[in-house]
């Protein structure tokens, strides 16, 4: 736990204001957490030169874009070794429709996130996978009928 960084309260709330809205200028920003807009930005810049903040990107809106589908998938095998794990992970790199990819402690050794059009979209990309990936025992899959919640924003921990 050595490589946390430390973070005071304006930090954070630099930290939340960000998260709602990047493309704030640094003078509003500052506006919010009560800081002069040079002592923001020297903060934001010390927060992306720790890593902290790892990018400032868009967020699309996947069914606006006619991605109205989430399918969580998961994947047990029976192969663990490295070279099977590079083939993996390269193989799940390969398929832009995979946003997120975690390698679980549990029943599940892996699991997948997607976003895509239908169900028959969905197959295509089931079929991409298992023909570049041997040795699945078995991939489960699960739509989404509703999403409840969903954030990008972090927490501070208590």
């Amino acid at each position: 736990m050595d490589d946390i960084l430390q973070f005071d309260s304006i930090d954070w709330a630099i930290l939340r204001v960000l998260q709602r809205d990047a493309s704030l200028p640094v003078h509003e920003v500052g506006e919010r957490v009560g800081l002069s807009s040079n002592a923001c930005w020297r903060r934001i810049k010390r927060l992306e030169e720790s890593g902290v903040i790892a990018a400032r990107v868009a967020l699309l809106d996947a069914e606006k874009l006619g991605l109205g589908t989430t399918v969580f998938v998961a994947i047990r095998t029976q192969r663990h070794d490295p070279a099977w794990l590079e083939m993996f992970s390269k193989g799940v790199a390969a398929i832009d429709e995979i946003s997120e990819c975690h390698r679980m402690a549990g029943d599940v050794d892996y699991l997948l996130k997607l976003v895509v059009r239908d169900i028959a979209h969905y197959d295509r990309i089931y079929r991409k996978l298992i023909a570049a990936v041997p040795d699945l025992a078995d991939v489960s899959s699960s739509f989404s009928m509703e999403k409840m919640k969903a954030t990008t924003a972090l927490a501070r921990p208590v």
